[in-house]
């Protein structure tokens, strides 16, 4: 297996396993989820300030300002911001966490496929667009799926 794909199945089993914790932490105690964001941000940046450290003299000494700026828009501002925002407010009101999850992580191939076509760095060949139209396809099922009692 290449490695890339098992990371890949490391990061959806932790974001899935954590994810019904979270939802269920959420939930029982009420909290808000912007209050659970700054939690989960915190434990993080603790551990992955650590495990970043000795990888700091690595960085080279000329900083490229656009590279940052992508870090800090992407990361910081759309997906660690808006996106931790959305996906804990999906968390905090459904339970039917297959739903969420299913809808937010098959949309995010879809929405990164879009961006690299919109700024012209990302090929689209026939067996790429079938397989981002069978995640729409997918997400259309799981979300139209019966709800049994008492999922909102």
């Amino acid at each position: 297996m290449r490695a890339h794909v098992a990371y890949a199945i490391l990061a959806g089993l932790a974001w899935g396993a954590g994810g019904y914790l979270e939802k269920s932490g959420l939930q029982r105690g009420g909290l808000p989820p912007l209050t659970a964001i700054a939690v989960r941000t915190a434990i993080a940046f603790a551990l992955l300030g650590l495990a970043a450290a000795p990888s700091i003299r690595h960085v080279r000494p000329r900083l490229d300002a656009q590279a940052w700026l992508m870090i800090v828009v992407g990361g910081g501002l759309v997906a660690g911001s808006l996106g931790m925002w959305a996906f804990y407010a999906s968390l905090a009101t459904t339970t039917n966490l297959g739903v969420s999850l299913a809808v937010a992580f098959a949309l995010s191939p879809v929405a990164g496929t879009l961006v690299g076509l919109w700024r012209g760095d990302q090929a689209l060949d026939t067996r790429t667009a079938a397989g981002l139209l069978a995640i729409v396809v997918g997400i259309v099922l799981v979300q139209s799926a019966r709800q049994g009692p008492g999922v909102r």
